[in-house]
């Protein structure tokens, strides 16, 4: 009978094998700063210009220094690269639901015909709100969070307490009865 030697991996369990995971530790607000460079860096990769760059990075730091921060490992740069990633996610995200606004040339037929009557413009409007004013309430309400609070779609079925696709399939139906109503 032989008896193999016992190597030092031999002699661990399994559980001593495993990689310890560190305890959780508060993120220091004071270290942050030696982290800027290489975070203005990444941001510049995700950023168009220069101050959307330094906006976001400095979005990032108000985004971490609001409150405390626990970590589970040492890596500050990590931690502070998701979190710079994330607020740009969340920026574009943002970004892609509010309407996109284009100059007018100077020489625009899109421009108030200051020849039209004050009243004609007034009895547009109050046929619009009485439009309005006549949809069912699941229908006002959800338009009105919408075209005039100007809420987000999440925001308004939030408040309304209903689903995302609800508030969409809800609008949509609003705006058409509207225009129907305006139209006849």
């Amino acid at each position: 009978m032989t008896y193999a030697t016992a190597t030092p991996d031999a002699v661990l369990s399994d559980r001593d094998r495993s990689p310890r995971v560190s305890p959780r530790r508060q993120l220091d607000p004071q270290t942050l700063d030696r982290h800027i460079d290489r975070l203005y860096r990444a941001a510049r990769f995700m950023c168009s210009s220069r101050e959307e760059a330094e906006d976001l990075v400095q979005e990032t730091f108000e985004r971490v220094l609001a409150k405390p921060r626990m970590l589970r490992s040492d890596d500050d740069l990590g931690y502070l690269l998701r979190v710079l990633r994330n607020t740009w996610v969340s920026r574009r995200r943002a970004a892609a639901r509010r309407p996109q606004t284009v100059a007018l040339p100077e020489t625009s037929n899109l421009l108030e015909d200051r020849s039209a009557s004050k009243l004609d413009a007034r009895l547009e409007r109050m046929a619009l709100y009485d439009a309005v004013a006549a949809l069912p309430e699941m229908f006002r309400d959800v338009l009105v969070a919408i075209d005039v609070a100007g809420l987000s779609y999440r925001q308004a079925a939030d408040a309304l307490g209903v689903r995302e696709a609800t508030v969409t399939t809800r609008l949509h139906r609003a705006r058409q009865r509207v225009a129907t109503q305006i139209a006849s």
